[in-house]
């Protein structure tokens, strides 16, 4: 059972990252009409964007991964994104240290970046994922008592 503090503590940290992730290229980003999220959920609708300002925080930018206050793994040239579900499932429902995303983002922004992930960085997976079958595959969100 998973203490309900710790998917609190774990979206403040990916919401931080991000954040910081994204400062960087704030000004560029301002002038080019960027947008950025609001809230507890990501604004961001196609691959690229949820990559750049949600993803690279961790698996940085040329998707390398990274191994410091945590270990994140490469998603370039990573075999374990041969089938679309695999990283979907991650995505939607965490693992490991990595957070679930299901409640911050939406099963099309989910099917757009895991695409997205599977087609860049050295990855040339030619299927896709649809938001249905993202539908299908992450556990319901956990209600507030």
């Amino acid at each position: 059972m998973t203490h309900p503090h710790r998917h609190r503590a774990a979206r403040a940290l990916v919401l931080t990252a991000t954040l910081v992730s994204t400062t960087a290229l704030a000004q560029a980003d301002l002038q080019s009409g960027t947008l950025f999220s609001s809230g507890n959920v990501f604004e961001e609708k196609d691959g690229p964007s949820i990559y750049r300002n949600v993803c690279q925080g961790c698996h940085m930018p040329d998707a390398k991964g990274a191994v410091g206050a945590g270990r994140y793994p490469a998603l370039a040239g990573n075999t374990n994104l041969a089938s679309a579900v695999y990283p979907a499932i991650v995505v939607a429902n965490g693992l490991r240290s990595m957070p679930p995303f299901a409640g911050m983002l939406d099963d099309e922004q989910i099917a757009a970046v895991v695409n997205y992930v599977r087609t860049h960085f050295g990855n040339a997976y030619t299927d896709s994922i649809s938001a249905a079958t993202v539908k299908t595959l992450h556990k319901p969100l956990p209600t507030a008592p």
